[in-house]
């Protein structure tokens, strides 16, 4: 199993790599599907991401990429909104027992939606621009992405899911960016937000490291490649092709 779980971080991390999709919406369903238990593949897959996105924040800090006031205000709603997701859970399973099936739906759905974020994103972010919500400034917006942080940050707490695509179709819908700084922008911020919640969830016993360590393994790699291939690649088959594969799994769990 260290081989096969090693090899699917291999092939994960090079699809991230070649596409820019979230390696979340990829892994944490292949894990359950696997027989891993739901609650320990998101907490893991937090962990994970939360170490694979601190390559990417490095990156993006030296080229001076990030707005670091949106992340502030996307991180003051979605780190509180991400840890009473996470708390929430815990109390249920200790009430109802039924934490496990709360993850299994969720994912199923969040997946679903995801696969519809990566679609836009692919597809239609010229269309989506530029509009009305664009021209105003950060400062006017500031409730807006308290908000958006509060959402999102649930879904990513209760699921792992969403803090690159989610937040990523929100910043090009809602905001005036040139494309470095929304990945710079949305990489630091979900790297904050998956950090604290992979630490609650290490709090509560969610984590397998093993699981975590085998996967980084293969994942690292993996994104190398994938990155050093991509621009030979057309990006936008390959990631609506992922998208299918993410809605697929999303049925699967629902």
């Amino acid at each position: 199993m260290t081989i096969g779980i090693t090899l699917m971080g291999l092939l994960v991390g090079f699809l991230v790599g070649l596409t820019g999709v979230g390696g979340a919406a990829l892994l944490t369903p292949l894990l359950i599907l696997l027989g891993v238990n739901p609650s320990i593949a998101v907490g893991t897959d937090l962990v994970y991401n939360s170490i694979t996105k601190l390559f990417g924040v490095f990156g993006h800090w030296r080229q001076k990429n990030v707005n670091v006031q949106m992340v502030k205000y996307l991180a003051i709603g979605s780190i509180p909104s991400a840890a009473i997701a996470i708390t929430a859970l815990h109390f249920f399973e200790a009430a109802y027992h039924n934490q496990e099936q709360i993850i299994r739906n969720a994912l199923g759905y969040v997946l679903i939606f995801v696969s519809v974020a990566v679609i836009i994103k692919t597809f239609f972010e010229k269309r989506l621009r530029p509009n009305r919500w664009q021209s105003k400034p950060l400062s006017e917006k500031k409730g807006l992405t308290i908000l958006i942080g509060c959402v999102f940050g649930f879904i990513v707490g209760l699921t792992s899911l969403g803090s690159g695509s989610l937040f990523a179709v929100a910043m090009i819908y809602l905001y005036k960016m040139k494309t470095s700084e929304m990945v710079g922008t949305d990489i630091s911020h979900a790297f904050l937000l998956v950090t604290v919640a992979g630490l609650l969830h290490i709090g509560f016993g969610n984590v397998n490291y093993m699981l975590v360590g085998n996967l980084l393994t293969g994942s690292i790699p993996g994104v190398l490649i994938g990155s050093m291939i991509s621009s030979k690649v057309p990006a936008r088959p390959l990631r609506a092709i992922v998208a299918v594969l993410i809605f697929v799994s999303g049925l699967k769990l629902v």
